[in-house]
């Protein structure tokens, strides 16, 4: 009888089991504030910080448009459209159009001005003169060997000038020698001439 109840009392004095505590559910974060894009610039729009269409056509295309179409003007007319660009400041594609029509004048002072500005815009390190830096070279090496050629067509002219002076001061003595010549040469008249007869008065 006692082994029997042994089992039975203890199956009896077993404790219910221990029930944790609820943990109540983290709050959910509040929900991030909306955040309106600032432009870097705000003075500036943002289409001019885009990048160029793809169809727009290349800096040195542009100039060399340019050149062409100021190729047939001379004279008053070139005067003019080098008065109408005035100083291009620090624009490099305005400082190759004014060097471009600088160098049409076939003037020397005009062509040094012109590869002055040329190298302006080769030694310019922004984002828009290095489109530019290949065409300004090529026509700095064209506008030298411009130079030299008019420099060289420049010292021929002279030179014929001189020789031309030369020649005339030649022709100029020699044509005096001949004077003196030919006065030496001339028989002298009055010696040979016979005296005149006296005249005779009339008889009465």
């Amino acid at each position: 009888m006692t082994a029997l109840a042994l089992p039975l009392l203890l199956a009896g004095c077993t404790l219910p089991p221990v029930l944790k505590p609820a943990v109540p559910a983290p709050p959910s974060p509040p929900p991030m504030p909306r955040v309106t894009p600032v432009e870097v610039d705000p003075a500036a729009p943002a289409a001019r910080l885009s990048p160029p269409p793809a169809d727009a056509p290349a800096p040195s295309a542009v100039v060399l448009a340019y050149a062409d179409r100021i190729r047939p003007l001379g004279g008053n007319e070139l005067g003019n459209e080098i008065a109408r660009l005035g100083d291009p400041a620090d624009s490099p594609q305005g400082q190759m159009q004014l060097a471009i029509a600088l160098a049409q004048t076939r003037n020397p002072p005009d062509l040094a001005r012109a590869v002055a500005l040329m190298q302006r815009v080769i030694g310019n390190p922004s984002v828009e003169a290095q489109p530019l830096q290949p065409l300004a070279r090529a026509l700095v090496q064209r506008y030298n060997e411009q130079r030299r050629v008019e420099e060289d067509r420049d010292r021929q002219v002279q030179q014929v000038k001189e020789s031309q002076r030369r020649i005339d001061q030649l022709t100029d003595r020699m044509e005096a020698l001949r004077a003196i010549e030919r006065s030496f040469g001339r028989p002298n008249t009055s010696a040979t001439q016979p005296p005149a007869a006296p005249a005779t008065r009339p008889t009465p």
